[in-house]
């Protein structure tokens, strides 16, 4: 575009410079005579034309030529537009795909959170609801109870224990299990010293500590004799009793810093269990509980294996007398079979009129053959009624 300008330009100055000279001749020439101006002027004149003529047909070819570039331009420019929109578009659509896809993933990632806060706030009352009952000391030994029972339930028998059951004494256990001999009956109560526990482990004061040390160990004698004294009755129930601790930190820390404490339990044969160490206790109950039963079952299980040898043996001789039977049937039906080859080679001979003497001896053995024929069709029909 700026070369085709400056050509221009360059024609319209040498235009002006042509007319610039014709002009000066005009002026010089305007001094001689009148024929030669005459013809002077003319001839500037056709000079005139003829470079007109010449910077027209410059200028249409520089026209033409500016037309064509610039369409060209127009084109390049239009294509380029068209590509750069398309790559814009591209881009923009990648873009939002993108965008779509990574909302699509926070929004789901949003969802997860929203259900971990749900359950980190139904958690979070659980917990409080769980201070509260740990916090008040009757709660406590209903829950003690509650964990009690869901253990027992799930190790043993439904027919092999009871829950708040009342012994000779007057006093109600919390779970009793249904032992054979010698073992007996066994008593298992729960306890839960969660105060004197806490007070112990948070304390930092040395002497308040050593104060609520003495009192845990109190409170965990207390429960021992308590459950020596109530639920071990001779000629009742077993020689000992469970004590019950429904926390394992509680377990842990009695026998980490407190064996003393477990061995004094010994000695009044009352044994301290947790969560965990119970259901140990319980399968091994479990176990004993299967080898009774099936001991009591030995006695019926040898009884019914008589009757089965009996059923046995009256059977086999069943069976032999049933095969005698089939062996004299077999038997018959080979003579009746001679008999009827017999009978039929008669009908032949008496259907061709050949007649043959019959010895006095042929007389006896036909009938013979026939009182014969008679007492086997006889035998064979008892049989046959027999079987």
């Amino acid at each position: 575009m700026g070369v085709d300008l400056g050509l221009v330009a360059s024609l319209l100055g040498v235009l002006v410079i042509a007319f610039g000279i014709i002009l000066l001749r005009l002026l010089q020439t305007s001094r001689n005579s009148g024929a030669d101006n005459n013809k002077q002027l003319q001839g500037a004149l056709r000079d005139l034309s003829a470079n007109q003529q010449q910077i027209v047909g410059s200028i249409k070819v520089i026209t033409d030529t500016q037309t064509t570039s610039q369409a060209a331009i127009i084109k390049h420019v239009e294509s380029r537009l068209e590509e750069i929109q398309k790559s814009i578009s591209s881009s923009l659509s990648g873009s939002s795909v993108k965008t779509a896809q990574t909302l699509g993933e926070l929004q789901q990632r949003l969802q997860t959170i929203d259900k971990a806060q749900t359950n980190i706030e139904k958690l979070s009352g659980e917990v409080l609801g769980l201070q509260e009952i740990l916090s008040n000391k009757q709660a406590r030994g209903i829950f003690g109870e509650i964990q009690l029972k869901d253990i027992v339930s799930k190790a043993l028998p439904s027919d092999s224990y009871d829950f708040q059951f009342t012994l000779s004494n007057g006093k109600r256990a919390d779970c009793i299990v249904y032992l054979p001999e010698p073992q007996g009956n066994i008593v298992i109560d729960s306890k839960f010293p969660l105060e004197a526990y806490n007070a112990m482990i948070t304390n930092t004061n040395e002497v308040d500590r050593n104060r609520n040390i003495q009192q845990f160990q109190i409170s965990i004698k207390t429960h021992i004799k308590d459950i020596s004294e109530k639920y071990i009755i001779e000629g009742e129930t077993a020689d000992g009793a469970i004590l019950f601790l429904p926390s394992e930190a509680i377990y842990a820390e009695l026998h980490a810093n407190f064996s003393k404490l477990v061995n004094e339990g010994f000695e009044s044969r009352v044994w301290i269990v947790s969560p965990t160490t119970l259901m140990a206790t319980l399968n091994t109950m479990r176990a004993i509980l299967k080898d009774e039963r099936l001991r009591r079952q030995t006695s019926h299980i040898r009884a019914q294996l008589d009757l089965l040898y009996k059923d046995m043996l009256r059977l086999e001789g069943r069976i032999i007398n049933l095969d005698k039977h089939f062996t004299l049937a077999s038997k018959d039906v080979d003579e009746i079979k001679v008999s009827a080859k017999k009978a039929s080679k008669r009908a032949f001979n008496i259907e061709r009129f050949e007649f043959e003497e019959l010895s006095h001896a042929d007389t006896n053995e036909k009938v013979g053959s026939v009182e014969t024929e008679k007492i086997g069709e006889d035998e064979l029909s008892k049989k046959i009624k027999l079987i």
